[in-house]
């Protein structure tokens, strides 16, 4: 892990993994070495202290795509204020321990650390043991999702599986498909199957 001070003030976690896998069957990724996953942490974007964790029972077997349904965010300070008031909303509307997804991806394709690889998410009711859950920042029953964001979310899935957090073969869905909603939105949940091919 290494820390980078842009210009702008602001500073990122690179992640750089020279790790070589050559396909996964049921995800359909090939894996290329050297990638670098840029991640905004918790600590950068102001995240409150959680009321409690759960960590995951070794690697996690699916991944449900979110959309937050919201106004998308197009610079950083914005897209951190959205995040603070999600986590703000989760915590003291919804009573959840900490903000429910994982990870969060905006419309210019920037990651940011919910509660990450080893805690478990409160995405998906019923659905939250075995599960890493990624909201994409907007509201996809109006918006398409942006190539950025989609590279973004493979990038993320890639680091998942070769730092062994995720299960090479896992399987990837819309929160739809494990509940009665309409998220991650019509357009969103109509580009998944990009998610699941060969990048």
């Amino acid at each position: 892990m290494t820390t980078i001070n842009h210009p702008e003030g602001r500073k990122t976690t690179h992640c750089v993994l020279c790790i070589y896998i050559n396909y996964l069957k049921v995800s359909h990724y090939a894996f290329f070495p050297f990638i670098l996953v840029d991640i905004v942490s918790r600590e950068q974007w102001g995240a409150a202290e959680p009321r409690g964790k759960t960590a995951f029972r070794g690697r996690v077997q699916r991944v449900i795509i979110h959309h937050t349904a919201l106004e998308s965010c197009t610079c950083l300070t914005q897209c951190m204020q959205e995040l603070v008031s999600i986590q703000r909303y989760h915590m003291n509307q919804r009573g959840f321990d900490d903000i429910g997804y994982n990870f969060l991806v905006s419309v210019d394709g920037r990651l940011f650390e919910g509660r990450g690889w080893k805690t478990v998410g409160a995405h998906s009711k019923h659905h939250n043991a075995d599960s890493v859950g990624i909201a994409v920042m907007g509201n996809f029953n109006d918006l398409q999702p942006t190539q950025q964001t989609l590279e973004s979310i493979k990038q993320l899935l890639q680091l998942g599986v070769s730092r062994g957090f995720l299960e090479a073969e896992f399987t990837l869905c819309g929160h739809r498909d494990v509940g009665d909603t309409q998220c991650p939105g019509e357009h969103l949940y109509a580009a998944l199957p990009q998610l699941r091919r060969t990048s």
